[in-house]
């Protein structure tokens, strides 16, 4: 697919891995709208890359519908990048013995999952109703590219990641239902599963945490870049027959119970 006069909207852009996507997207060409909270760096991200920012709580549909609209007004809606979450730990059971907070369960799954369907739907609407691309042989080609971010707690969660694991585990699990029915307007879902990656959070950590998480890691041994989070985004987009499927990125990592 050829970005140049497209548009793509990217959550969670402001930072980490929709970060590292919003410039490899604006590079190949697309008007990229970033999405994020209003206290994010949107703004200053948005005019790096000549495009715009879309303050949003991706739960909303209001505010994403409005953000899905900022994007399509700098040209045909082509890609979609989901990378808002959140990754607070917690346990069933507190220190106490105690059942944890419920509130802290919703809010996770509210965000990851709820969110990443809201955007989907809202998005989805629009690029159906675009002009299709053309394919090599002419034939009428896909209107679009939709790409989630689950991880590899969909698989094997940790001590303390019972909500974040559930959350990522419905990004894959509905990876599969939504590609099937969008397949009928050229739509194609597919969802990337990152490992330990350098994103804000774990880089706040001491270098001497990093080195530890990344020595988890079989091969290569290191935290994953978000670039490389980003270029597998670009390698979706390009690869037309790839649809429908859950990518882990994780150099072969598999987690421990904690």
């Amino acid at each position: 697919m050829d970005l140049r006069g497209t548009a793509a909207l990217v959550t969670g852009g402001a930072s980490g891995l929709g970060l590292a996507t919003a410039r490899r997207l604006a590079a190949a060409g697309a008007t990229v709208t970033i999405v994020d909270l209003p206290t994010s760096s949107g703004a200053e991200v948005a005019a790096e890359l000549g495009g715009s920012f879309a303050p949003a709580d991706v739960t909303s549909p209001e505010q994403v519908a409005a953000a899905v609209a900022t994007a399509a007004a700098s040209g045909p809606l082509r890609v979609v990048v989901n990378c808002a979450g959140i990754a607070p730990p917690a346990k069933v059971l507190d220190r106490e013995g105690n059942p944890s907070p419920l509130e802290g369960f919703e809010r996770i799954i509210r965000v990851n999952l709820i969110g990443t369907y809201n955007v989907i739907s809202q998005a989805s609407a629009v690029i159906a109703k675009t002009d299709p691309t053309a394919d090599g042989d002419g034939a009428s080609g896909e209107r679009g590219v939709i790409v989630n971010t689950a991880s590899v707690a969909a698989f094997d969660g940790q001590i303390g990641q019972p909500a974040y694991s559930a959350s990522k585990g419905g990004v894959h699990a509905m990876t599969l239902p939504i590609a099937r029915e969008l397949a009928r307007y050229g739509i194609r879902v597919v969802t990337i599963a990152p490992g330990i990656m350098e994103t804000p959070m774990l880089m706040g950590l001491p270098q001497a945490a990093q080195d530890s998480l990344g020595q988890q890691v079989p091969f290569p041994q290191r935290l994953g870049k978000p670039d490389e989070y980003a270029r597998l985004v670009m390698s979706i987009i390009d690869n037309g027959y790839l649809n429908a499927e859950t990518i882990r990125l994780d150099g072969a990592i598999r987690m421990a119970p904690k």
